[in-house]
């Protein structure tokens, strides 16, 4: 059962600084700097703010599972904030500064404050955490320690905990009994396979931490996954990186593969052979794959924040909470979206991007049931496009989608509230998306890794066209590239002049594969489209795939897509 408690610690420490409250959660990856802290998320209301050396209160995180890491990273180069405080569940942040205490003896405290606290806090100019006491101006409150000794664990498990395994899995459990504590759960369950997210070297934390428990002789003990890395891995050195970053991720990507994971190199795992199917209980990172294995297959996994996605692999456990169970499933908001009937049926496909933008930031920190779709046509890729989308704006690990997704039928959980999605939110979300002006000078597909399908239908669209107004690159997982060179897609995209890279994806990709000259970007990706100028400090624009050709082969992008109009 879940703790009470008016002020809760879940990682030890003190702390002292100023507030600095955020009324809507920060995904830290591609949301905050890491190496400064501060906020690049052009679209969060505290743009610009520093939250180094500040108490940093918001409702709950959102977005990348990989925000552990810039935690870990912020924390390792002394610009973390002083604390964290919540006052919903989080997880993601929780994990960056236990792995920061537990194997580098970095403190960063994490508190959970019930509303009577937390927004006295949020109005305070400062405030002190030190002998278990929080001090908020005037007022002070005790702060509860979590406890993890109440886990009901097997014989297996405690001889992991006591070390009997090795160091690095005794580490592994460890943090996985904390956090589970701080779920509120009770137990540890068997899964069946791991992805692990943190692979991708957007920061030395990353890298420090994989061979840090690589030396360590950890182990994975389940099939693994890999994610997207920051190079093509057999390609770069011809690419222009420079040697020291391709060095360091691929030493990043080989210390994974040295602890028994597979080199898929895929932020869409669940586009490999042999998918997760419909209850299956699996351990992933990578919010976006999270999402859709929940949301469209059915299958089951919390989305564990970069470096758990490891301790799970290694142990094959996890804690039974969240959308493990069949009560955390269910929906706590129902978004009703407003949609003519002719959408979904031909109209340009960039909606379903907008649309899980939309549906995320209405519900930033629970579960929604999504209605007014059910008589939309809606295949694989748009609702790979819908979850990505979703994760950017919301911290939940899936989405319901009535008539589409296969648990939608699910009771929703008492005390449901509706919000309504009209035609002025999808302009409103159009107008915040498209910042980059025209023409475009590169079209970026692939974020999440494009399909085999979109491939296809990529190279449908070019025909005989060449790209000869602007370039344009796919970025695909390897057995997606594979499956393309043996049917004849991907011979059809490069005399098309596309390039198609496989390993990283436009979440991870650098100058000079990057064209350093390319300002203005166009992109089929809702993900990207929110992500991008804080990653690589363009702005971009968001096309359907027939918009996204027109702009490569003749320079020609629609200043609104012909949707807008029917709504």
């Amino acid at each position: 059962m879940k703790d009470q408690s008016s002020a809760l610690q879940l990682v030890e420490g003190s702390a002292s600084g100023p507030v600095l409250a955020c009324d809507t959660g920060i995904s830290f990856w591609g949301g905050i700097d890491p190496q400064t802290g501060r906020v690049i998320d052009v679209h969060h209301p505290n743009h610009g703010d520093d939250v180094s050396g500040r108490v940093l209160a918001m409702p709950t995180s959102r977005g990348s599972c990989s925000g552990s890491g810039v935690l870990l990273e912020l924390a390792l180069n002394g610009k973390a904030p002083a604390a964290l405080v919540f006052c919903e569940d989080e997880e993601t942040l929780t994990l960056g500064a236990l792995v920061a205490a537990r194997v580098f003896d970095r403190l960063v405290p994490v508190l959970r404050l019930t509303k009577r606290w937390y927004e006295p806090l949020c109005a305070a100019h400062s405030v002190t955490l030190r002998d278990g006491l929080l001090t908020i101006d005037a007022q002070t409150v005790a702060v509860r320690q979590i406890d993890a000794g109440s886990l009901s664990l097997t014989e297996a498990d405690r001889r992991v905990l006591d070390g009997e395994d090795g160091p690095a899995r005794q580490i592994a459990m460890e943090v996985l009994c904390q956090m589970a504590a701080s779920q509120g759960a009770s137990a540890l369950r068997d899964v069946t396979r791991g992805h692990i997210d943190g692979c991708i070297l957007a920061h030395d934390a990353n890298l420090i931490f994989a061979e840090k428990l690589a030396a360590m002789g950890a182990e994975v003990t389940i099939p693994t996954t890999i994610n997207a890395i920051s190079v093509d891995r057999e390609n770069w050195p011809s690419q222009g990186l420079p040697t020291d970053f391709g060095d360091r991720a691929s030493r990043l990507a080989d210390a994974y593969v040295k602890m028994g994971a597979q080199p898929t190199f895929t932020c869409a795992p669940y586009l490999l052979d042999q998918p997760p199917v419909q209850g299956e209980a699996i351990g992933w990172s990578e919010s976006n794959a999270v999402i859709y294995a929940n949301t469209v297959l059915a299958a089951r996994t919390v989305k564990h924040p970069d470096y758990l996605d490891l301790f799970i692999a290694m142990t094959g456990r996890a804690p039974v909470s969240g959308v493990y169970t069949d009560e955390g499933r269910r929906a706590r908001r129902i978004v009703e979206v407003q949609l003519p009937a002719v959408v979904g049926k031909g109209v340009d496909e960039s909606i379903w991007a907008l649309l899980g933008w939309l549906v995320g930031r209405a519900s930033p920190d629970r579960i929604p049931l999504v209605r007014g779709l059910e008589d939309a046509t809606l295949g694989p890729d748009d609702l790979k496009s819908i979850c990505a989308a979703f994760g950017t704006t919301s911290g939940a690990p899936m989405l319901h989608i009535a008539g589409h997704t296969p648990e939608a039928h699910l009771a929703a959980a008492e005390a449901t509230d509706t919000l309504v999605l009209t035609a002025a939110d999808f302009a409103d979300a159009w107008g915040e998306l498209n910042q980059a002006t025209l023409p475009v000078d590169l079209v970026a597909i692939g974020s999440p890794h494009a399909s085999l399908s979109e491939c296809q239908n990529l190279a449908a669209l070019l025909g005989q066209q060449t790209c000869v107004a602007a370039p344009m690159i796919v970025t695909v997982g390897r057995s997606v590239l594979a499956q393309a060179r043996t049917d004849g897609t991907l011979a059809a995209l490069e005399r098309a002049g596309v390039r198609v890279i496989p390993d990283i994806c436009w979440c991870s990709i650098t100058e000079p594969v990057f064209p350093p000259s390319a300002q203005s970007v166009l992109t089929n990706s809702g993900k990207y489209a929110h992500y991008a100028f804080g990653l690589s400090g363009r702005h971009v624009r968001l096309a359907g795939l027939a918009d996204c050709v027109a702009a490569a082969v003749s320079g020609g992008a629609p200043e609104k897509p012909d949707y807008l109009t029917l709504l």
